[in-house]
């Protein structure tokens, strides 16, 4: 049975907007100049910000303006309510000149009619409801509001949760649902909207494992592949690719856009006799390393004699618990595809040789190697990417990531072991040698200690698949 809904003041929803703006105030005056107000208007003014101060007043106007979309769904809601169809022609927005509540909104706040359907469904779904004798009980997604209110996820994560949360809860029990609620909550607190909705692929996976098949077939029958040529001789490339068929595709290019990528890192500087980088810079784009990438596998396919670029050897990763692999029943994931795929897809996709089922659960390989080897095993390599998920700093796509050791192999006399191991894009491999940031590992987390000037308390940040991916333990 629903609990009611607690008793709200008719503005609380203005209380956490007018705190925060107060905040935004105190913020900016905080960091400002001292010497007093600068000339030039406000572009000289943020130009004269410390980059910390900048990043302050950065944060502080998000803040403000989830405050204010969380207030305007509610408004968007009331309107929409108000101009149902059981009004006619007296509803709200016909009333004021419009067909619909989503036009009216989008025509008030400038916004798109997809943005002002957002607003509506977002604060729809998280408004409080009333009983039939007029007892109020707190909205479908009581989490989902709360976290709104308090500023903490934005109209669009609310946006993802809520639309997926609707799908799966006639399939799901209610306990688990609200489980999943709290989890999605708390993950998008922490992480960008596009590593959110990777969380919101795997949480319906979760609630509604009988819809992963159905989905994929829907997915495969949707598959596609356009080619034209446009009148400057350039053809055009549009395919929709359902996850199965796009694994290998996609790990095969990935593999050459990397080994392009590091060959290019390796050479940088590099001259002489000795040097061990290309002859010639690597001045390509990653668009341009990718078609050149499909060029080469396509060449590949023709003749091998006929390849002109070397195929990197690799391999499509799939993930899959031992009991779903036994029983086929949950889901799999595919490094590097978001979208979750049944057991039966996993059983089929292993027929191929070169797959390799990483099986959670099972035994073991040794993965402790010391200072006998150097470099990363494959064996080390897939247990990295399970703890890690990508990369453990910024959770790129972990075809673009490489194991490194924390502490250096030949400065540090560093061993080739897991405690000793860290997947990072190349980017943020170099970021944390340059800015001196440490690193902690462990079995299943990664934590990120900063530099004094960039966190002059050094607290540490979780890193790795522990941060970037669901955990419904930590809403329970």
């Amino acid at each position: 049975m629903e609990q009611p809904a607690p008793e709200q003041h008719p503005l609380a929803a203005l209380s956490a907007l007018q705190r925060d703006v107060a905040a935004l105030h105190e913020v900016w005056a905080g960091v400002s100049p001292a010497w007093g107000a600068v000339r030039g208007g406000p572009q000289s003014e943020l130009e004269q910000l410390s980059d910390a101060g900048l990043m302050q007043v950065t944060d502080a106007l998000a803040r403000v303006r989830r405050d204010v979309d969380a207030v305007l769904a509610r408004v968007a809601a009331e309107m929409s309510k108000r101009s149902g169809p059981e009004f006619g022609d007296s509803g709200f927005a016909k009333a004021q000149g419009f067909h619909n509540a989503i036009r009216l909104v989008a025509a008030a706040t400038g916004a798109s009619r997809s943005d002002a359907a957002r607003l509506i469904a977002v604060g729809t779904a998280t408004a409080e409801r009333q009983t039939f004798t007029g007892e109020p009980l707190p909205s479908r997604h009581r989490h989902i509001a709360e976290a709104l209110e308090s500023a903490t996820i934005s109209i669009d994560a609310a946006s993802a949760i809520t639309t997926m949360l609707d799908r799966a809860s006639m399939r799901s029990d209610p306990d688990r649902v609200q489980v999943v609620e709290r989890a999605l909550v708390d993950l998008a607190g922490r992480v960008p909207l596009e590593t959110l909705l990777r969380g919101v692929r795997e949480a319906e996976a979760r609630l509604d494992p009988d819809g992963v098949e159905p989905r994929e077939d829907e997915l495969r029958m949707e598959r596609s592949l356009t080619m034209r040529e446009d009148g400057h001789g350039m053809v055009h490339l549009h395919a929709r690719i359902d996850p199965e068929s796009a694994a290998p595709v996609k790990a095969a290019i990935e593999a050459l856009v990397s080994d392009a990528l590091r060959r290019r890192d390796s050479g940088a500087g590099a001259v002489g006799e000795g040097a061990s980088g290309p002859v010639i810079d690597d001045h390509r784009t990653i668009p341009q390393i990718r078609v050149d990438a499909l060029a080469a596998l396509a060449r590949h396919a023709l003749g091998c004699s006929q390849t002109l670029a070397p195929l990197a050897k690799t391999t499509v990763i799939v993930r899959v618990d031992l009991d779903t692999l036994v029983t086929q029943l949950g889901h799999a994931r595919i490094d590097g595809i978001e979208q979750p795929v049944s057991a039966g897809t996993v059983r089929r996709m292993a027929a191929d040789a070169e797959l390799i089922p990483a099986v959670l659960g099972g035994d073991s390989l040794p993965l402790d190697l010391g200072r006998a080897v150097r470099l990363f095993t494959k064996a080390q390599r897939l247990a990295l990417g399970e703890r890690d998920g990508g990369c453990a700093s910024c959770g790129q796509n972990i075809g673009y990531v490489e194991a490194h050791h924390i502490d250096w192999w030949e400065r540090d006399t560093g061993p080739t072991d897991l405690s000793n191991g860290v997947m990072l894009c190349s980017f943020c491999h170099h970021m944390i040698h340059r800015d001196g940031w440490r690193v902690h590992a462990g079995p299943a987390e990664v934590w990120f200690i900063p530099p004094p000037h960039i966190d002059p308390a050094q607290v540490p940040r979780l890193g790795g698949r522990a941060r970037f991916e669901l955990r419904e333990e930590r809403a329970a």
